[in-house]
Formats: C-alpha cells, structure tokens, sequence
C-alpha cells in the first residue's frame, strides 16, 4: 500500500508513538487527577509532559494554557462558542473547513454577525480585504493556517498583525500545519490555537488541543468533574481545568506526547525538507502529464504537501477507487469536508483527487503513483 490520504490522518505512526500508548495501558493506566496513589500520579505527571512539549513546539510561556481535546474541531468549537454572542461579529475565509464553516453557520442562526471574505480560485486569501471587513463589533478573526483541499498557507502572520492593530481575537486551526509549520504564537498573535494529534504530530486519533492566551475570555462547552475543587459546584476558572472535564484520554495524550517528541528530534526544517521534496516532485511529474488540471498556487513554497487535482471530466471518486484497487494507492476524493473550498477553487460539483504526503512517504511512491495516474489517463482517452 502507498498511503497518500495523510491530510486526513498520517499513517504510518511512529513505532515508539504506539509504544507509548501501550505502556500508559499497561503501566499507568490510573486516572490523572483523581487520586493520590503512585498511578494517579504517575498518569498526571505524563499529562503534564505533554503540555509542556507542546508548550515549547508553540512557544507558549505557560503549559496550563494548552487545553487537551479530541481533536481541532472540539477545539474550534468550544472557542467560537465561548467567545461570542450574539450581536458579536466574525470574519473568516471561504477556503474554511467545516470545524469552522459549521460552527459559524450555527452561531450565525443564534444571531452573530459572520463575514466570509472570500479567496482567489487557487485558495490565496489577501489581507487587505480582511481588513475591508473589519467592525467596530467584530470580535474575532478565524482561519485555518493551510488549507485541507489546495494546500495553500494562508498569510498568517498579517492576519494576526491586523487582528492585534483592530484589537480583536486571531483564531487559528493548524489541523494541516502543526509539525509542518512552525507556529509561534507570540509572533503571529495567535490568541486560540486549536490542533489535531492524528496528522503532523504523529499521534493517535482522538487527540487534540486548544491554546487560549492569557486574557481572552472563553465560556466552557462542558461543566463536570476535573479533579480540582471538587468541594464547588462551581466549574473551576483556572486553566486546564476550566475546560476540561471528565476523565481525559490518557493514553492517546500519551501517543502524542511521543509524536511531538519524535517530530522535534528529527526536527520541523528537515520534515519540511523531505515533504517539499516530495512535492515538488509530485508537481513537476503532474504537469508532464495530459488533462491533468492542478488546484492551488503555482509555487510549491506557498502551499503544505497537499494537492488537488482532477483528470479532464472523470469523476474524482472513480480515480481514485482505480487507485486503491488496481493500483494499491490510498487517497482521498470528493469534497474533504470542505464545501466553500470546494465552491472557491470551482470544484463543488465533482471535487477533487487529493494527495498528501508525510515524512515516511518516499520519491519511489511519487514515481509510482505518477506512473499510475499516466496509465489511468491513457486508459480513460
């Protein structure tokens, strides 16, 4: 199997990531928290390694900033809907995700105001019409750092300058960019940044966090039990425990403790080195071949290793089912749960091919799955 779908989640993870999960089960398998037994112990002091990495991979000053989740979209979720109100407004892009298309959508029903500023066809969003947008209620500004569909990065480091210049709420999700990217969030403004574990921190699925600056005022999605001031029934306000209630998922915290270890020794500039490489390379193959339409920037530099395509009027879907099945080729086709990407790059009626690469994948696989899609196009003319 060559496995090219790791924008929905890398595959395969390091084997010490599944160690690690494994000897949490095995070897500390006690609730953080909720006891004062070595076990207990022993699990906390893990969650709270994890924190700090992710703290250091982020440069966030305090580890108790960094909220543990499933995932990106628990994230996006519990700050949108904690920040605002209705008659607040929000500007956000059409190369939007649903984790925040659709959480926007919903709050929009309950009265917030939400401006989509929308994208150039290959997915480039321009700062200055962010700025156009700008209220004097606006209360926040939300955009995913490089999208899931085109690969395009998005100019995040103006956005946050303009968000910090209007005095308003710079929202980022880093569901593609987190161990691609690096990402420091007092350089670009960041005040929430919500990721994923399962994609470029290499851990396992159901993981996730939410950074929240010191400052920024979220109402909790949840109330429950943290293991703190129990005595209360009042939800804690410090951080973690303000937001994270009921029992958390320690051995996956576990696994992405190792992922962002793994990622950090081999480090951010070599990864991208390798994955670069392989984009280009991917590109360079793709404009040698016939009907072949490429979505996204021209330039490799401006985009993360993912990308779209489709093959004259084939259907997305049935190219890569060829794939798979004749071909043992894994990728993903269709919409990528991103409709207004889709509706921006004029892709919504049939979707695209995507392809993404990870750090394991290799320029024997580009070559090969090149090869593939050479013979798919002189089989479909």
């Amino acid at each position: 199997m060559i496995y090219l779908d790791n924008a929905a989640t890398t595959w395969p993870k390091p084997e010490s990531m599944v160690k690690a999960v494994g000897d949490c089960i095995r070897n500390t398998g006690a609730n953080p928290g909720r006891g004062g037994h070595q076990m207990s112990l022993a699990a906390g002091r893990l969650i709270y390694d994890a924190r700090e990495l992710l703290a250091k991979l982020f440069n966030i000053d305090n580890p108790s900033r960094v909220v543990f989740t499933g995932n990106a979209t628990e994230s996006l979720n519990l700050v949108l809907k904690g920040i605002l109100k209705p008659g607040s407004h929000v500007v956000t892009s059409s190369m939007e995700h649903n984790a925040v298309a659709r959480p926007l959508h919903f709050l929009r029903q309950q009265g917030v105001e939400v401006s989509i500023v929308e994208c150039s066809p290959s997915g480039v969003l321009d700062p200055a019409d962010v700025e156009k947008v700008v209220r004097k209620n606006t209360k926040a500004l939300v955009v995913l750092h490089a999208s899931n569909v085109t690969g395009t990065i998005m100019p995040v480091e103006q956005l946050g300058q303009i968000a910090a210049n209007h005095g308003i709420s710079f929202i980022l999700d880093a569901a593609q960019t987190a161990g691609y990217l690096d990402i420091d969030v007092e350089k670009l403004h960041i005040d929430a940044l919500a990721f994923t574990g399962h994609k470029g921190l290499y851990g396992p699925q159901g993981t996730g966090g939410l950074f929240v600056r010191e400052g920024l005022e979220v109402i909790p999605l949840l109330q429950g039990g943290t293991g703190s001031k129990s005595e209360s029934l009042e939800q804690p306000v410090d951080l973690p425990d303000r937001f994270e209630s009921g029992t958390p998922n320690t051995p996956g915290i576990a696994g992405l403790a190792e992922g962002v270890r793994v990622i950090t020794q081999k480090g951010l500039g070599e990864i991208r080195r390798h994955e670069n490489l392989l984009l280009q390379r991917f590109i360079d193959g793709l404009e040698q071949l016939r009907q072949v339409q490429i979505y996204g920037p021209s330039d490799p530099a401006q985009r993360v290793p993912v990308v779209s395509l489709n093959i004259k009027d084939q259907d997305s879907s049935e190219i890569a089912f060829i794939l798979d099945r004749v071909y043992g080729i894994a990728c993903r086709s269709g919409l990528h749960c991103s409709p207004q990407a889709h509706k921006t790059i004029g892709t919504l009626k049939k979707g695209t091919v995507r392809f993404s690469f990870s750090m394991y994948n290799t320029i024997e696989e580009i070559d090969r799955t090149l090869h593939a899609l050479e013979e798919i196009i002189t089989e479909v003319s």
